[in-house]
């Protein structure tokens, strides 16, 4: 009762008013519940159909666990959950010390052409798994340029880790630039001041502050070796996985059920792997400081020049498997007749696809990136700038962070068992281009939805505030206001979808049809039937493809930020 002011009971206030929603409000979570129902559709729904699946006999019939039993009872089978795990954390182990090492010379050096070093080693990311593979058979095969070299048989396990080490390494270094550009360089300074040598620094300041990075890297790496189907495939020889197994289950013994009970054996480990994944990120945040001031290296003539060496090294082997895969595209006939030919380039000759493969995969990476984009930034704006809901943008949420613990030979297999399904009246899109534009927009929609809502999340939440005091519709407010400032991680979201669209293998491998076969599908056909020069060929087209559309984005992305971004400048 001080101070004059007056108490009133909260029985005689009554209960609390809800704020009255609007029909602006009623819109914007009807378009919510649209997106929801299209992941509902997209991954929910097939992914409840392989589970099913996996219980069922060939006729349909439940059985329980019979064929779970019979998996972990045949030893070929149950042999490549072990066979998995240890290709895949030896290669995550040796890709992580190299792409930490490679990261550091980056940030913590002063050795020249650092963005030279930066593009090569993102090289890797345009190449579908499948053609690394081709290339180590084209260098260290039966017929390789450095045949003997290897102490050890290329087909096999050896061959698998080579391979994968090659494919992750990119994701892996990214991780590492980013862990390692949040680094403060006021713990560098005070273990100076200390009187900390170098390697004391490194083991108490360097470590210590990119932990979350490098638990999150090996995480990303794990996921994606235990689940990357192009090189075992390629090179795995006798030595099954369970990747491989999916596929030989269901494409060479069409046992539809044992490639169900398979999948869901590949996605335990997956899942498992993107939740802890989630729960170190969310931690390494954490750690971020409003105060903290970017580390810059100092020049240290023998330290800066050994960094350059590694670089060099690694960079020569990148360029050096992408060299070997271009000649073998071009020799006329490997090892005998190295004349240059654009022969291997007649893909209608060849058992794959054809030309018409290729083209609908440039039909696949435009489709994708389009509607996804679209999809997916709208869905992001929802969940992050729609008022009210709570429930609903929580549920959305979550269903967004389903498809990355999805892999994609699980996705494509359980989109078999839904939209093949008797009586689903989705079924008419089954073997069309639709399906193929819904599978590879829904595998790759969980780091396209986090990377919209982190450029949204820096946008101030008083533009929405001010546009709704003055009665501008929200529609109004996302076109004239959210998209120009967003268009950066918009364009970056279209690169990302188009570029695995044109490389993924995975995901769409059982879901294509002679109409709708895709180039990174045709490489794997040409290399089963035995024309690896070709397969070669068709991957280095896909290369060029994903490559002079990074480029033509990078142009794209400097001509439009000048017109939108301009408010950046001062």
């Amino acid at each position: 009762m001080g101070n004059g002011a007056i108490s009133t009971p909260a029985a005689v206030l009554g209960p609390a008013i809800k704020p009255k929603v609007s029909a602006e409000d009623w819109v914007m979570r009807l378009i919510l519940l649209g997106i929801a129902i299209y992941l509902l559709v997209a991954i929910v729904l097939p992914l409840y159909a392989i589970l099913s699946k996996s219980f069922e006999n060939a006729d349909g019939g439940f059985i329980g666990l019979a064929n779970y039993v019979k998996f972990f009872s045949t030893p070929a089978l149950a042999w490549s959950i072990e066979n998995s795990f240890f290709v895949t954390m030896i290669s995550s182990t040796i890709v992580l010390l190299i792409a930490f090492i490679y990261a550091y010379g980056l940030t913590r050096s002063c050795m020249p052409m650092k963005s030279l070093f930066k593009g090569i080693a993102l090289i890797p990311i345009l190449m579908p798994s499948l053609l690394p593979a081709i290339s180590l058979v084209y260098m260290f095969g039966a017929q390789g340029i450095f045949k003997g070299w290897l102490p050890f048989e290329l087909y096999g396990p050896a061959g698998i880790i080579m391979g994968e080490v090659f494919y992750v390494f990119p994701h892996a270094l990214t991780i590492m630039l980013i862990a390692m550009a949040m680094s403060d360089a006021r713990l560098y300074e005070a273990a100076k001041a200390l009187g900390a040598g170098t390697i004391k620094t490194f083991f108490t300041v360097t470590l210590p502050g990119m932990r979350y990075g490098l638990v999150s890297a090996f995480f990303v790496t794990f996921t994606l070796v235990i689940t990357d189907f192009g090189v075992p495939k390629v090179v795995g020889g006798k030595f099954n996985v369970l990747a491989t197994d999916v596929y030989k289950q269901v494409v060479g013994r069409q046992d539809f059920e044992m490639g169900a009970v398979v999948s869901m054996v590949l996605l335990v480990p997956a899942v498992i792997a993107f939740f802890a994944d989630r729960i170190v990120q969310r931690k390494q945040v954490a750690l971020v400081s409003a105060r903290a001031v970017p580390y810059t290296p100092h020049p240290s003539r023998g330290f800066d020049m050994a960094m350059l060496a590694f670089c060099s090294f690694i960079g020569l082997i990148i360029l050096t498997v992408l060299g070997v895969a271009a000649f073998a595209s071009l020799a006329k006939f490997w090892p005998y007749n190295l004349s240059l030919s654009l022969d291997h380039y007649n893909f209608d000759l060849m058992d794959g696809g054809g030309w018409d493969s290729y083209f609908n995969s440039i039909e696949l990476a435009i489709w994708t990136a389009i509607i996804g984009t679209t999809v997916v930034f709208i869905g992001a704006y929802l969940v992050e700038k729609s008022k009210g809901f709570h429930v609903g943008r929580g549920a959305m949420q979550f269903l967004c962070m389903i498809p990355m613990a999805v892999p994609g030979l699980v996705l494509g297999l359980a989109y078999i068992f839904f939209f093949n399904a008797p009586g689903n009246p989705l079924g008419f899109i089954y073997h069309t281009m639709p399906i193929l534009v819904i599978c590879t927009v829904t595998h790759f929609y969980t780091v396209s939805h986090l990377t919209a809502v982190t450029a949204l999340k820096q946008m101030d939440p008083e533009f929405e505030a001010v546009s709704a005091s003055l009665k501008v519709p929200f529609y109004k407010t996302f076109w004239r206001v959210t998209v120009p400032v967003c268009v950066p991680a918009i364009l970056d979201i279209s690169m990302y979808l188009f570029v695995n669209a044109m490389t993924t293998v995975s995901a769409v491998v059982f879901l294509y049809s002679p109409d709708t076969a895709l180039a990174s599908v045709a490489v794997l056909n040409m290399d089963d039937a035995g024309d690896t020069a070709p397969a070669a060929a068709m991957g280095m087209m896909i290369v060029l493809t994903a490559a002079g559309v990074r480029l033509l984005h990078m142009l794209l992305t400097r001509g439009i930020q000048r017109s939108t971004q301009a408010w950046r400048q001062r």
